[in-house]
């Protein structure tokens, strides 16, 4: 015996399948995704809301999935879990510094930035990020993935870049790639191609670890034009790495 498809439950799922494809979504992408009418997208969201499996972000008025999608997919890896942790860390460094924090996952050849700090940033380079990528072999949050992932994981990754249609991955030669590897390694950190527009900027970014594996980077974006002191990017520095040290012992022991 068939019964034809209840059309609420569809939707709702098809809502949940649109937030769960990016970092921060609105609900006007949400219907420009589905065909859902904004007012049942809405409804359906404050049910997800309801039952766990999303938060809507106070600042920016958009939706994200939380670490409770598990539940129902085997094939999740705890980047909402992340960013769920790391997302006060970076509300309260940009609170402090002023610049502007970006907390980023792997997406193939490159890593996609999942919150932002930008709305709270006075002194932003950029007017907003979300959801854009940033290649492993030019962009420091991306370079911060690939350097400090394991061995057999950055094979595999190397393979794809020179893969890669983006021109920052796919024209790295093997020499250029081990001496950044290398030299990211020794620092602790990674920072973005200084030959890369806006040459203006420039971004610090660390790894989010559990033991080898990388669960996601977190970074802050500056003028260089305002650091012409080394005191001020050490702070920077420091600051960045005491976070990521907190992020990694609260998922720990979470």
């Amino acid at each position: 015996m068939t019964f034809a498809p209840v059309q609420a439950v569809t939707k709702a799922l098809a809502v949940l399948a649109a937030v769960n494809q990016g970092g921060l979504v609105t609900v006007r992408e949400i219907h420009s995704r589905t065909g859902i009418p904004k007012p049942t997208v809405v409804r359906f969201l404050q049910t997800l809301i309801a039952a766990g499996y999303v938060n809507q972000d106070e600042k920016t008025r958009g939706y994200h999935v939380t670490s409770a999608i598990a539940n129902l997919s085997s094939g999740f890896h705890g980047a909402p879990k992340v960013i769920e942790v790391a997302r006060s860390f970076a509300d309260k460094l940009t609170k402090e510094i002023l610049w502007p924090c970006a907390i980023c996952t792997l997406d193939i050849d490159a890593v996609v930035i999942n919150y932002s700090t930008i709305p709270d940033s006075p002194i932003s380079p950029f007017h907003a990020s979300l959801g854009r990528r940033l290649s492993l072999g030019g962009r420091a949050l991306g370079r911060a993935y690939v350097c400090f992932c394991p061995p057999e994981e950055q094979r595999i990754l190397r393979d794809v870049m020179r893969a890669s249609q983006d021109p920052e991955n796919n024209q790295m030669s093997e020499g250029t790639f081990e001496r950044m590897v290398t030299r990211t390694r020794a620092k602790g950190f990674a920072e973005r191609n200084p030959e890369l527009e806006p040459k203006s900027s420039g971004t610090i970014a660390f790894p989010i670890r559990s033991g080898e594996r990388v669960l996601a980077t977190f970074g802050v974006t500056y003028f260089r034009s305002a650091l012409r002191g080394n005191q001020n990017r050490k702070a920077i520095i420091e600051a960045l790495r005491e976070n990521v040290a907190a992020i990694e012992a609260q998922l720990q022991a979470s």
